[in-house]
């Protein structure tokens, strides 16, 4: 089976990064549209590229589409802010899930980049599901007790700073637990 392709980080942030431009220059409606076809535009330039979209993004895409949608047709921003937490609380979902499975999701994501045993993955996944909760739950108090214009500085630059502060705090666990191979 061959590895899956890493996409550039700036394909993934171009949703967002145009999302803050069009909130900055025209509002939530427009920006929201805005997230909603670059969304898809990028989908599609990752099919075109690779020959098929992995699980993550499509979900993702799919769920902008129709918060998106909602919050334009009903002018209700109220759906384009819940879509942060509707996604972090499937995906930790999504975890839980397998665990109860026992298919450890984060080992088929990450197990191409490094081993670790079974039980180490159990506690990183666990991490990760928690953190995603987390995150459900900032932006559910965020986007009801503060502004619009707070929300979207939050969206784009908190939630990233949190993933890559929570992303960096794992280090020292994949350090102690991790085999990583130079030839991955």
């Amino acid at each position: 089976m061959s590895k899956p392709k890493k996409n550039p980080v700036w394909v993934e942030m171009l949703p967002l990064i145009c999302f803050f431009i069009a909130f900055k220059w025209q509002g939530i409606m427009a920006a929201t549209a805005v997230l909603v076809v670059i969304t898809l535009i990028t989908l599609t330039a990752i099919y075109i590229k690779d020959k098929r979209i992995a699980y993550m993004p499509l979900f993702t895409a799919v769920i902008v589409t129709i918060f998106g949608v909602l919050t334009i047709a009903l002018q209700d921003e109220r759906f384009i802010k819940m879509k942060p937490t509707i996604i972090n609380i499937a995906f930790s979902m999504i975890l839980w899930g397998g665990l109860i499975f026992k298919k450890n999701l984060m080992k088929s994501v990450f197990g191409h980049g490094f081993e670790m045993e079974d039980s180490a993955w159990r506690v990183f996944t666990l991490r990760w599901s928690y953190f995603f909760i987390f995150l459900a739950g900032l932006n559910e108090y965020i986007w009801r007790n503060f502004s619009t214009d707070f929300w979207v500085q939050f969206k784009v630059f908190g939630i990233l700073g949190l993933s890559f502060a929570f992303v960096l705090s794992q280090t020292p666990f994949l350090h102690k637990h991790a085999n990583i191979s130079e030839d991955k």
